[in-house]
């Protein structure tokens, strides 16, 4: 561990070097990276200023002082939002528009000049590490945590389960006809409902419900598109075993429907076995089951 941490701190001291992050103004533009950061992060419509802070983990006093920097060289305006005043969102100006593009024009130089010394050899193995680099490094920053059921983010995973298994199944998928997991059946002593935030935005999901004291079901797991490849499944599943187990469960069971082959090949490879139909679930094709370790005292 030890020599992985001075790889890590080598490899941080020539990434920052040569990329210029050491730089008081970065790509000369007479700012430093946090403020031209901040800049990449500004939508169309204007961004919540709450999302950029959670986006690139930022103090939020460090923020509001490079959003000042910027509202004093008229690159953005920071208002109330019309609907809630409460909170602040920042738009590009004009001249934040013509600056962002002058910044992707001298981004784009940079990332050339690190490949243009390369030969095409050495290009191809450098953009591929950086790719496997920035999937670790995204996987990382994948937070898991429980979260009330009834909260924005956790009513947007649970809709975009739902969404998902209508696309997926044969016939759809109507939540009405499906078994029940109300949100008061997601909260303690009931279940509990995992919710998976990437940049501060929900990316996944997972539930427990318990009955009686050495069972419980697995529900509701999904993983947002973009976040698959991450590990973030099998991490709210490993999660929602170590919960089971704090709370005296020794079998887990979860249904899955045919058509989900990569959640049936997940559960195989943490230790699932396949089991006659415990429920009359009419979406389900498979049953599995899994008896827990008990926690170690």
């Amino acid at each position: 561990m030890e020599e992985g941490v001075r790889g890590v701190r080598r490899f941080n001291r020539t990434v920052t070097q040569r990329l210029g992050a050491l730089n008081e103004e970065y790509l000369a533009r007479g700012r430093p990276l946090g403020a031209s950061r901040v800049l990449w992060e500004i939508g169309e419509d204007g961004t919540d200023v709450r999302v950029i802070r959670a986006r690139l983990d930022l103090d939020s006093g460090y923020l509001s002082r490079l959003l000042r920097d910027l509202e004093a060289e008229h690159l953005v305006a920071v208002q109330p939002d019309p609907g809630d005043r409460r909170v602040r969102v920042v738009r590009l100006t004009e001249a934040g528009w013509a600056e962002r593009g002058e910044l992707d024009r001298r981004s784009d130089q940079l990332a050339w000049s690190l490949l243009a010394c390369l030969d095409d050899g050495q290009r191809t193995r450098l953009i591929d590490a950086m790719a496997i680099v920035e999937r670790l490094l995204t996987a990382g920053q994948v937070t898991i945590g429980i979260e009330d059921p009834t909260t924005a983010a956790a009513r947007f995973c649970i809709r975009s389960y739902f969404s998902e298994l209508d696309s997926r199944f044969d016939g759809g998928f109507d939540p009405g006809l499906s078994a029940s997991t109300a949100p008061e059946e997601l909260v303690e002593p009931a279940g509990l409902l995992l919710l998976a935030h990437l940049r501060g935005e929900p990316i996944g999901c997972g539930a427990l419900r318990f009955h009686g004291a050495e069972t419980a079901d697995v529900k509701r797991m999904w993983v947002a598109a973009g976040a698959r490849g991450l590990g973030v499944g099998r991490r709210i599943l490993l999660e929602l075993e170590r919960l089971a187990r704090e709370q005296g469960v020794i079998v887990l069971r979860l249904d899955t429907n045919g058509r989900l082959g990569e959640a049936i090949n997940l559960y195989r490879s943490v230790g699932y076995h396949e089991v006659p139909a415990f429920n009359d679930e009419p979406y389900a094709h498979h049953w599995f089951e899994k008896r827990l370790a008990p926690t170690a005292r």
